[in-house]
């Protein structure tokens, strides 16, 4: 499946210092079916877990968001 980040997700991820490839990996261990979910993970490195959006469209999933959730829970 292919991933694509949107211009909104790749400003965020400037931003707060997200790599792609952190999101991809979150994202290539997931059996996600068509429409739009939302993704919370802990991942090492971050201070809070990483909030990620993202819809499916058959062969395409598009990251319409990620950033780290400061809102709800501190490690």
């Amino acid at each position: 499946m292919e991933i694509k980040f949107s211009r909104h997700a790749k400003k965020r991820a400037k931003l707060y210092d997200i790599s792609e490839k952190t999101v991809m990996d979150i994202l290539s261990n997931m059996n996600l079916h068509q429409g739009k979910h939302e993704i919370i993970k802990d991942v090492p490195g971050f201070e809070y877990p990483l909030k990620i959006v993202v819809s499916v469209e058959e062969d395409l999933m598009t990251v319409i968001i990620n950033y780290p959730l400061k809102k709800g829970r501190k490690k």
